[in-house]
This record gives C-alpha cells, structure tokens and sequence, in this order.
C-alpha cells in the first residue's frame, strides 16, 4: 500500500513542535523527503525494484531505460524467437583474453551473456552482439519520484501525491527527514545529538 507523502510530512511536523511550519518550511521538508528516497534507493537498490522487457539497440552495449538507477539482473531472452533461453552473466575480462574481437562478431536475437561493472551502474554488454529484434527481460533499480513542493508559506496539508517506496520504507523517510532538519539546527542545545539518532535510525 502507498504511503501518502503528506502522512509523513504532518509527523515530521508533530515531532518537530512546528505545526505552523516556522523554522522548517514544508517545501523544505518536502525535500528532505525526495533526497531521503534517494538515498534509500542508494543503499538499497532492491527497494525500487522493477522488472521490464526491453529492446536491444544493436550491438554489445546496452543501457536502462531512462527510469533505471542500477541493474540488478538480466533474466532471459524475451523475443519471440528466442524460446524464452536464460541469460547468464559471465566475467568480460575472460571474453576479452579468449575472443578479443567479441564486439564486433556478427549480431543475435538470441543473447547467451551478459556483463556488468557495478561501478557503471546503467550499462552492461551482452554477447554475442545484439540485433534490434533482441529483447530481454531484465531487474533493475529505478529512480523514486519526486514529490512536488508546494508554495513557499504552505502547511503540510498542501502535500500531494505518494512516496514511490513501498510502505516499509515509511519511518526510514521519516528518520531521514527529522536528520536533515535537526542538522540545520544543531547549534541548539541537543539537536547536534537528535539529528545523529535520526541518521542511525535511518541507517
């Protein structure tokens, strides 16, 4: 079930005593909220999970759809004429020694392998090379949707729309959002402490 984004900017507001929304404007809050998601997606990939059919573009190098933060797996073939065949991952570095010319063999609607460096989260090869009628079923992370801020001096009612993390990530947020605001305010007795126990919450 969706959590909607103003249930947790109103207790964000009950725990800060600023239910008038003084010292930490609601549109600010609200971005607290978005880059909270953010960092949850970081952290933890699996909490956008989404699993898609795409088309291959031709050739070894392949990328996410727009939406994609990371990919997780590649599962199968998805082409009609593929016979559903999986897709095993495999080390490049190994394709490399064996078969250097790997990239430019003749392309396939059927995909046998796939690599991925995770310090390039949005790519990943295939082998052999891709035609443009090769699809595959893949997993992969997807970017949270930002909630709209609302007009400057707005109360937290004027919150619309959902957090894009399933419901369990609720408190997580709401952990993040109490960190951010007490940080701005950590010169006050206290809230240095405050902030910190919100960010090992969050963690």
């Amino acid at each position: 079930m969706a959590i909607p984004a103003q249930s947790i900017i109103r207790r964000a507001v009950e725990t800060l005593q600023d239910t008038t929304s003084v010292r930490w404007p609601v549109s600010e809050l609200v971005r607290y909220l978005n880059d909270g998601q953010r960092e949850v997606v970081l952290y933890r990939p699996d909490s956008m999970v989404t699993n898609a059919t795409v088309t291959c573009v031709a050739g070894t190098k392949q990328t996410l759809p727009a939406s994609g933060a990371k990919l997780i797996e590649v599962i199968r073939n998805a082409a009609a004429t593929s016979a559903k065949k999986s897709v095993r991952m495999i080390n490049r570095e190994i394709l490399d020694a064996q078969t250097p010319g790997w990239h430019n063999i003749a392309g396939s609607v059927d995909i046998l392998h796939f690599m991925y460096d995770p310090r390039d989260p949005k790519t990943f090869y295939v082998y052999p090379p891709a035609t443009t009628s090769a699809q595959l079923d893949i997993v992969y992370a997807a970017y949270p949707t930002d909630i709209l801020e609302p007009a400057d001096g707005a109360l937290y009612t004027a919150v619309t729309g959902n957090i894009s993390l399933p419901d369990i990530y609720g408190n997580a947020i709401l952990d993040y959002i109490l960190y951010r605001a007490y940080m701005k305010d950590s010169e006050y007795a206290g809230n240095a402490q405050r902030a910190q126990a919100h960010y090992a919450a969050f963690n």
